[in-house]
């Protein structure tokens, strides 16, 4: 699922975002179902804490894009060393396998 997400171009810093604005919109839900329904504080905390309960979920995505991303970035680098290793004979060979 995160190769999927990254593939489609969704980026870490856009999930920290979404956690950021799930904390607020989790207090904005409570303080709106608190202030204009009639339901009562019971139902006002359980708006809070179900939309609440998004920001570790996108954290968490946010974190395995996180290192999605630095793994590309290290693709080259990593090549670049074996290349190296290989031109200068510090990886064996494999011709005798």
């Amino acid at each position: 699922m995160i190769n999927a997400l990254h593939k489609m171009g969704v980026k870490s810093h856009m999930m920290y975002a979404a956690g950021v604005a799930s904390i607020g919109l989790s207090f904005a839900s409570w303080l709106t179902s608190q202030s204009f329904e009639e339901a009562g504080l019971d139902r006002a905390d359980r708006w809070g804490i179900f939309i609440g309960q998004w920001a570790p979920t996108f954290f968490a995505v946010g974190i395995a894009l996180r290192i999605e991303e630095t793994r590309d970035m290290m693709q080259p680098v990593r090549e670049e060393i074996l290349e190296r290793s290989y031109a200068e004979n510090l990886v064996p060979s494999r011709a005798g396998v």
